[in-house]
């Protein structure tokens, strides 16, 4: 049994990331040392002071939908009734018009319900979604007026921001929920550790001989669940849909063989690489769904360095994180960072595990 209350942290509310830093690389980093457990305050540029040449970055390529959307139902009259706001999750798998979908209110998703969409100034439009029926659980299936999501969400489509940030989104987090190296869409939210990186910074990591690239994994809703249960292992995780292509997967077996390191930028990275790791550490390319949970006692095999955001409270994330360091260490340096009022969540400072 793994008690979920051991993951638990008291967090100013004060201190949650509503905005970005300023600047991207302008964040805190606490530097979290595997070995000794020691935790020291640092500064995001730092991080290519703790790479060395011959060493592998590996970040998450995903790009966030512009999955939010509102609309009201039609009625039979042609009249708008109730509001209904919708996350894009996966398509179907079928037809392009087709997709898995959250709905709120739930209760009133009945089959056949058509809700027609209304833009940020709540306008109703002639565009609509037809519910189809309940997929698993939370999930709908519904399908639009037409195939071509992409200009639906460019329309009426917003950045779906965590709820803790608690704010609507903005015209600037089209582009600073973004990483700079997103490029394959499909996430609900962004990998956050690399939201810090600029393409500059990136650059000097290269040119000091690091070697970079990139895995793809789509960061599904699941990822804000909170464990509920009080033995974290019966906790049911979510699946996520990944891509490890063989030229990342060489490059994490070379960094290794050559005796180098391999750092993950942030934990969506580890868990597409420790989903395709063998028990000699080799990593061996592949895609499909994952659903992996990585918890205590639990070591990472395929990598060496955590670069990593900090977590919520008896999250699974923060339990990922307890896997490079003692959940005590951890925790201490959780504590440190409050201390030293680093931001936290999405928008929020970073740390090095290395």
């Amino acid at each position: 049994m793994l008690k979920t209350s051991l993951f638990d942290y008291d967090l100013p509310e004060e201190l949650i990331a509503r905005y970005p830093a300023e600047k991207r690389d302008g964040s805190k980093m606490m530097i979290l040392d595997r070995q000794s457990g020691e935790a020291v305050p640092s500064l995001f540029p730092e991080i290519i002071n703790f790479l060395e040449p011959g060493d592998a970055l590996i970040y998450n390529d995903t790009k966030v939908l512009k999955g939010r959307m509102y609309g009201v139902k039609r009625n039979e009259n042609g009249e708008p009734g109730a509001k209904f706001e919708l996350l894009l999750v996966s398509p179907s798998g079928n037809d392009p018009a087709e997709w898995h979908v959250l709905l709120k209110p739930g209760k009133r998703a009945k089959p056949g319900t058509v809700v027609m969409l209304t833009d940020s100034e709540g306008r109703v439009s002639e565009d609509f979604f037809e519910v189809a029926g309940r997929f698993e659980e939370e999930n709908y299936t519904i399908r639009f007026s037409t195939p071509d999501v992409a200009s639906l969400q460019e329309k009426y489509g917003h950045i779906p921001l965590p709820p803790y940030i608690n704010r609507p989104d903005e015209n600037a987090d089209a582009d600073r929920y973004q990483t700079v190296y997103a490029q394959h869409s499909g996430a609900v939210a962004a990998p956050t550790a690399g939201l810090h990186f600029t393409p500059e910074l990136l650059e000097a990591i290269r040119q000091k001989g690091v070697r970079t690239s990139a895995v793809t994994l789509h960061v599904g809703p699941g990822t804000f669940k909170p464990v509920s249960v009080e033995d974290a292992t019966q906790h049911k995780m979510h699946f996520e849909d990944y891509i490890l292509t063989p030229e990342t997967a060489e490059l994490v077996n070379s960094t290794h063989s050559s005796g180098h390191r391999v750092l993950a930028v942030g934990t969506t990275t580890v868990r597409v690489l420790e989903s395709c790791v063998d028990d000699s550490g080799t990593v061996h390319p592949q895609s499909g769904r994952t659903d992996i949970f990585l918890y205590p006692p639990a070591k990472p095999k395929a990598v060496d360095m955590l670069l990593t955001n900090f977590h919520l409270p008896k999250s699974t994330l923060l339990m990922l994180v307890s896997c490079f360091v003692p959940r005590e260490k951890v925790l201490e340096a959780y504590r440190l960072a409050i201390a030293e009022k680093f931001r936290f969540y999405s928008y929020g400072d970073c740390m090095l595990i290395k």
